[in-house]
């Protein structure tokens, strides 16, 4: 099974921690050339110096600071960085975190536009700027971490499951209309995962319910058949073989990652 990913440029987003970070971590190991894109340069030039160098003297590694609230703002960093470093991405993850929780009937329009940008608009744009190289090389994979809400709504998470929903659909169009080309666009639904968004909706549901934290994980723990959260190394696990030669004729699908969580196939 061919999973090296040497000579191969990858692009992840939200990869200065969590599952952004264990995402770039296995690319990297992989032989893959990764940038990390975030907002906070000083943990990028940490996450930097943490990437393996698994393919040798050749493979290198870089990284670009930006913020995906305004997407003109993250085109224009966008373009410099491929101008600045002659790259085609072959790799792009989509990697963007959470809009925050709370039910539907109390979410506010400009909630809405705010997510809708940061996760439709933003991948979207990503997307049309890098199909072209993708194109041209021969090689494309582009993986969209989402949420398990596609498939049930979450509860608590009303602008999440709607955006989510979005993201979901627009990937699927892509992947029929990029296929001739040979570029695969799938998402990856990662469940509950030890990462600061999950210590966010602890928190917010414990203070919302009037119940400890540690009652809310239990509960949590209780709709998961494996029992426990995940890791995010093993959210990684997917997102990478998605991104490899390997994974050549998987395209337009969900993937879950849920320790069988989600109610339906």
């Amino acid at each position: 099974m061919n999973l090296d990913l040497s000579g191969k440029n990858a692009f992840v987003s939200g990869s200065s921690k969590g599952i952004g970070k264990a995402v770039a971590t296995e690319l990297a190991r992989l032989g893959a050339n990764v940038t990390l894109v975030a907002r906070t340069e000083t943990a990028l030039m940490q996450g930097l110096i943490d990437l393996s160098f698994s393919a040798g003297a050749e493979q290198r590694h870089d990284y670009l600071v930006a913020d995906y609230s305004n997407p003109e703002k993250l085109r224009a960093a966008v373009e410099r960085h491929m101008l600045k470093t002659n790259k085609t991405y072959h790799i792009l993850v989509n990697n963007t975190g959470g809009p925050p929780s709370g039910k539907i009937t109390n979410a506010t329009e400009e909630e809405f536009l705010s997510a809708f940008n940061n996760h439709r608009i933003c991948k979207h744009l990503l997307t049309t700027l890098m199909m072209e190289g993708m194109k041209k090389d021969g090689y494309g994979r582009i993986i969209n971490i989402i949420s398990t809400s596609v498939k049930i709504p979450l509860k608590g998470l009303g602008v999440s499951n709607t955006i989510r929903g979005a993201v979901a659909s627009w990937s699927k169009t892509m992947a029929n209309e990029l296929g001739e080309y040979g570029i695969t666009v799938n998402n990856v639904l990662p469940g509950a995962t030890q990462t600061e968004r999950l210590k966010e909706i602890v928190a917010t549901k414990s203070e919302k319910q009037k119940i400890a934290a540690d009652v809310v994980e239990k509960e949590m723990l209780a709709e998961i058949p494996l029992g426990r959260f995940a890791k995010p190394e093993e959210v990684a696990a997917a997102v990478a073989f998605l991104a490899t030669p390997a994974a050549a004729y998987i395209s337009g699908i969900n993937v879950p990652v849920d320790g069988g969580r989600t109610g339906s196939l």
